[in-house]
């Protein structure tokens, strides 16, 4: 039960990852063959001869192919903890005090398993801080989380 918990959320949140071009926006052969046009069909082939080729990788490594390790990487994406599919079961484990989806979303968070029991105990005695009505949504349950595990010693490391 716990998988198919944490197999619904990376799937919903790695369909909505995006992060600034690995290497830079200039690596690879794809830009270079495309470089100056736009569109979503020269990305894709852009994206298509980078990926079924490696030459990013190697452009990373070696530092060739309009290639850069130096810049900072961004996502400009949804949050990668999405708590919609899985709301409902959620609420009932904090209220609880454990269960499957709340040790899903622990794992989403990325709590390291030492400390889960921690977080499983910490989301318990803030229910009403996490849920304070019915009609929480998904966004504001995540960010009362958040909010919660700043404040706590031992989970602060883990909030974003």
């Amino acid at each position: 039960m716990k998988k198919s918990f944490a197999a619904i959320i990376l799937l919903s949140a790695s369909s909505t990852a995006f992060a600034v071009a690995p290497g830079g926006d200039s690596c690879g052969w794809g830009n270079m063959f495309h470089d100056g046009t736009s569109g979503t069909g020269r990305h894709f082939l852009a994206s298509t001869t980078n990926g079924t080729s490696g030459n990013k990788t190697f452009g990373m490594t070696s530092g060739t192919n309009g290639c850069s390790t130096s810049g900072t990487l961004t996502y400009g994406g949804h949050k990668m903890v999405n708590l919609s599919p899985i709301m409902g079961e959620f609420s009932e484990d904090v209220a609880r005090g454990h269960g499957d989806a709340l040790d899903a979303v622990a794992v989403m968070i990325g709590v390291e398993p030492q400390d889960r029991d921690a977080f499983a105990a910490t989301m318990h005695k803030n229910f009403t801080v996490i849920f304070p009505n019915e009609n929480v949504t998904a966004d504001e349950a995540l960010n009362s989380i958040n909010i919660v595990m700043k404040n706590d010693d031992r989970l602060a490391r883990y909030s974003v």
